[in-house]
């Protein structure tokens, strides 16, 4: 909300905008170069003010018609005494000038001072003046003769010798200060519908001074009116830019208005680096430190590279806005941006965030380099510096990585450095989960696999299902010998009602979020505890209820999951994958007959129990899930 008008040009490079022709009259500003070489020329050329005191040789000639009378007439005749009054007048009227001005006069190089005498002033040369030196030599040369210089030489002539020429300090300098007052500010003026500089043409000197006095006139010209307009249209631009990342979002990434996470994630990213960038250019920083790159490196990481590039684009179109060089400032950040976005499509290794800002640095330095060259016509007028804050830039985004985990924290995310650190089988519920439960631990192992490779068939999270697959059933650790896996030779539910035994089956997912909680496992992970069941039965416990009381109604909750239902295609692999790795175990022969028939009987029958409505999921998808579990089954169980 400034009142200034932002017009952006640089000396020696050319004009960007199209023809500026003068709207109004204005004064062409000499640049404070021209100003203050006029200014040491006019000082100069000043003349110092002296006065004249003529008190001074008044009381001299006083003083020596009184020595005369009361001693001197002994030695000095009448006749040589009036030459001597008459030479002191002479000398007293020329000016005899102290030693410490005439130093001074010298050390300025100034050889004629002005002479105040009653109400004006006059030019003397400094050379017409005498020194007390002088004025004692041309006394003495009055009389050659052996007996007047003898007497002269007697007559003590130096204590009637003073100056009588005095600097006057405060009429000089105001002579100075009215000689500065004069000089005039301005070298010219652009009279209205004069051409000032066509598009393209070079920003000279000349140019240059009259575009400084054209910007100083427009921003003078602006009221409170201007300042309204001017807000009304940054309003009317950053509204343009956020609500085109809205329709963005509408129209490719619907899912993100709904998720509360998601969505105040982007518009953090949206608001903070315009922030940075006001409160940098307020204090008079560098902009180009800020580390723009590290938004949609963030995003990418949390979100998708699409979306990562329009967080960008819309993060540098806002900023470009108030900077001063907006054109050089979007040509910078998009391709570092892009390029940084792009250098990293899948963040597993702390080492990658050092070559996101190797590259970053690199675009940089290239683009920036590269543009200097098309507006710069010598290599020494480049401006080095900015690769300096380029280098600064590319250590501050190195920051992307711990502000990565706070985000994580803020809102709720799972990076795949998490996830690679998640599915390390040294943490320690995975290591309880192999002692205590080492079946389990083992159909996991086997589900992850499965569900890793159809997630990368039909282009999900390989990474997430698999890493989510090996903590789905951590809930059998509480009670590991109720679960046939990890059973040997007894079965401990032969010995139990159906209903409780399905409690205790069902109890694995209850139990898996609080261990879950426990051990502080992401959102993302607690999604794959709960939903690998979605809200099917306990079918084995549920039939044998039945088949044991027939026509008695049954209490179904008894023996359901308490779900949801997966809800995105991670969760239905992991569902899929489950099951049939679980089930592949009972059959009696392994041939890709029975494999195919399995599979398709046990995903056919989550399909229509309507286990994946709430998922994005194909029947495509399907088809190839299916496709990959009967090979990847054939490959475990081949002879």
């Amino acid at each position: 909300r400034e009142r200034a008008v932002n017009i952006d040009f640089v000396e020696g490079k050319p004009w960007r905008y199209d023809q500026l022709t003068a709207p109004f009259d204005f004064a062409v500003a000499k640049s404070e170069t021209a100003l203050e070489r006029e200014r040491i020329e006019v000082l100069a050329a000043q003349r110092p003010y002296y006065t004249r005191e003529a008190l001074v040789g008044e009381a001299a000639m006083d003083s020596f018609t009184t020595f005369y009378k009361r001693e001197l007439h002994y030695i000095v005749d009448s006749e040589l005494s009036k030459k001597i009054t008459t030479q002191l007048h002479h000398i007293y009227d020329n000016g005899i000038i102290g030693s410490n001005d005439l130093a001074r006069l010298s050390n300025d190089s100034i050889s004629t001072i002005m002479l105040i005498e009653q109400y004006h002033a006059k030019p003397v040369k400094v050379e017409e003046l005498y020194t007390v030196q002088q004025a004692y030599e041309r006394l003495m040369a009055i009389d050659t003769t052996r007996w007047g210089r003898y007497a002269l030489q007697h007559s003590n002539l130096n204590d009637y010798i003073n100056p009588n020429i005095r600097y006057d300090a405060s009429k000089s300098e105001a002579a100075r200060s009215e000689a500065l007052n004069a000089i005039s500010p301005n070298s010219g003026v652009i009279l209205k519908g004069q051409k000032i500089i066509d598009s393209g043409d070079m920003v000279g000197e000349e140019q240059y001074q009259v575009l400084i006095s054209y910007r100083n006139e427009l921003n003078k010209r602006i009221d409170e009116q201007g300042v309204q307009i001017t807000l009304i249209g940054q309003i009317l631009l950053v509204t343009l830019f956020i609500g085109a990342f809205v329709v963005y979002l509408i129209n490719y990434r619907r899912s993100y208005l709904y998720e509360r996470n998601k969505l105040l994630f982007l518009a953090t990213q949206l608001m903070i680096f315009p922030v940075i960038a006001s409160w940098i250019m307020t204090n008079g920083g560098a902009l180009m430190i800020i580390p723009f790159a590290m938004a949609p490196v963030m995003v990418s990481v949390f979100l998708d590279s699409r979306t990562a590039f329009m967080t960008h684009l819309v993060i540098t179109l806002v900023c470009s806005i108030a900077v001063p060089d907006p054109f050089v400032f979007v040509l910078l950040q998009l391709t570092a941006g892009i390029a940084a976005v792009y250098s990293l499509t899948e963040l597993t290794e702390r080492s990658q965030i050092f070559r996101v800002a190797i590259v970053a640095i690199l675009c940089y330095s290239i683009v920036y380099f590269g543009y200097e060259l098309i507006t710069k016509s010598s290599l020494i007028a480049f401006n080095r510096g900015i690769f300096v804050h380029f280098l600064l830039n590319g250590v501050l985004l190195l920051f992307t990585y711990p502000l990565m985990l706070l985000y994580e924290k803020l809102f709720r995310f799972t990076s795949d450095v998490t996830l690679m650190e998640l599915s390390n089988f040294n943490i320690k519920l995975l290591r309880q989960l192999s002692e205590e439960a080492p079946g389990t631990f083992q159909h996991s192992t086997q589900v992850s696999n499965l569900a890793a490779a159809a997630a990368n068939k039909i282009g999900a999270s390989s990474l997430l299902v698999r890493t989510g697959a090996m903590y789905h059933d951590i809930g059998k650790i509480e009670k590991p010998i109720f679960f046939t896996e990890n059973q040997g030779t007894t079965n401990p539910h032969a010995c139990l009602p159906y209903e409780k035994s399905a409690e205790i089956i069902i109890s694995h997912v209850t139990n898996g979020l609080r261990l879950a909680e426990k051990h502080h496992l992401p959102e993302a992970i607690k999604d794959f505890i709960r939903t690998h069941h979605g809200r099917s039965k306990a079918k084995y416990f549920y039939i044998s209820y039945k088949n044991e009381h027939p026509g008695e109604e049954v209490d179904e909750a008894l023996f359901t999951y308490p779900g949801p239902a997966p809800h995105s295609l991670e969760t239905a692999i992991l569902m899929m994958a489950d099951v049939v790795e679980a089930a592949s175990r009972s059959l009696s022969e392994y041939t890709e007959e029975n494999i195919a028939n399995l599979v398709d009987r046990i995903i056919d029958g989550q399909v229509a129990e309507g286990n994946f409505t709430a998922c994005p999921i194909t029947f495509k998808d399907i088809t190839d899930i299916k496709t990959v579990f009967k090979e990847k089954l054939r490959t475990i169980y081949h002879a």
